[in-house]
């Protein structure tokens, strides 16, 4: 029985290593995660930034479509906000906890 548990855990680690991307330690000692997004320069950081922040506005004054009627340039870019969500989205670690499932039903 504990060669099987062994097994289990070497695997379980393995799974773990190759599934767990999307959080990483942060480099200090606070004991926390840092979850990156990819953006392809400055100005489309900038623009999430500001896009997020816009629709934190839209969101207190939901009376308003635009920030700005006459600015075109300051409509939310709903799109970009929920492609930058799509990639915060934790694939990777939800395909292990489907092994880890399927592990533990296994032993039931």
């Amino acid at each position: 029985m504990e060669t099987n548990e062994i097994k289990n855990l070497e695997y379980l680690k393995k799974l773990a290593t190759e599934h767990f991307q999307t959080l990483k330690p942060a480099n200090d000692q606070s004991q926390t995660y840092t979850a990156q997004i990819r953006v392809l320069n400055y100005f489309e950081l900038g623009c999430v930034i500001t896009d997020l922040l816009k629709l934190c506005i839209l969101a207190l004054h939901h009376n308003r479509h635009k920030i700005s009627e006459n600015n075109e340039k300051e409509s939310v870019d709903v799109a970009l906000l929920l492609e930058t969500v799509l990639s915060l989205f934790p694939l990777d670690e939800l395909e292990f906890l489907s092994y880890v499932s399927e592990m533990v039903d296994e032993h039931n």
